[in-house]
């Protein structure tokens, strides 16, 4: 598969997840498709045990992506994962295999304020 039919599954993917359409979100995974949380220390295997795990979380969601880049196999998206108004920046890294993705794992950070040792340096982003 190409660089920009693999760029393309990954815009329907995010614009699908931002939909709450899980469906066509997962249509991008393999059946046999790994999802890993690092931070909590979960794993899901399979497409349907993905689908099914995030179809059943209750927040309202909405996905804003900041960037995406890879290229051949091995693709990464920073986004801005919004639970409940709440924002978690994100980054996921797929890696692709046959034109879906095999594994994805994905990281998550809460925003916080900056510290006092470097405030004289800082700008505030918005």
């Amino acid at each position: 598969m190409e660089d920009g039919q693999i760029r393309a599954a990954l815009d329907r993917h995010w614009a699908a997840s931002d939909a709450n359409d899980f469906e066509t979100e997962h249509q991008i995974y393999r059946e046999d498709a790994v999802l890993e949380y690092p931070q909590s220390g979960e794993r899901i295997r399979g497409r349907r045990n993905i689908q099914s795990s995030r179809a059943a979380q209750p927040n309202l969601k909405r996905f804003t992506v900041r960037r995406m880049i890879g290229a051949g196999d091995l693709w990464v998206t920073e986004f801005v994962l919004t639970y409940d108004e709440r924002p978690s920046y994100t980054v996921s890294i797929m890696e692709f295999l046959d034109g879906k993705v095999a594994r994805e794992t994905q990281y998550f950070a809460d925003p916080f304020e900056p510290g006092p040792s470097r405030v004289q340096w800082v700008e505030k982003m918005t």
